[in-house]
């Protein structure tokens, strides 16, 4: 069995990217994240699962108490290892979510 590795105009599921990288832990989990309206890809807003990812994507998010915004470097071929998923985004920006008053915690 050969393993192919997705050209540069091949896109690829956002829930399945979010999966398959480690983003999210279950397929359930990154369809809710990519459904919740708070997820922006190229700067727009994002409202459904199986909006198509391309490599150098910019994906924007809140995880916990940061906001995320990644770069895709390339598309998974499968669910590897958590080294693997990393090695297909480069996360540009990590920083703390501003609370409605401007201080960095929230309140």
């Amino acid at each position: 069995m050969t393993t192919r590795t997705p050209a540069a105009t091949e896109s690829m599921r956002l829930d399945r990217f979010l999966w398959w990288a480690r983003i999210a832990k279950s397929r359930e989990r990154a369809q809710a994240m990519a459904c919740d309206g708070h997820f922006r890809m190229d700067g727009r807003a994002i409202d459904r699962a199986h909006a198509p990812l391309r490599i150098g994507s910019i994906l924007t998010f809140a995880q916990g108490s940061q906001v995320r915004v990644l770069r895709v470097e390339s598309l998974p071929v499968r669910r590897g290892p958590p080294a693997e998923g990393r090695a297909c985004y480069c996360d540009l920006v990590t920083s703390p979510v501003s609370s409605v008053d401007g201080s960095p915690h929230a309140a």
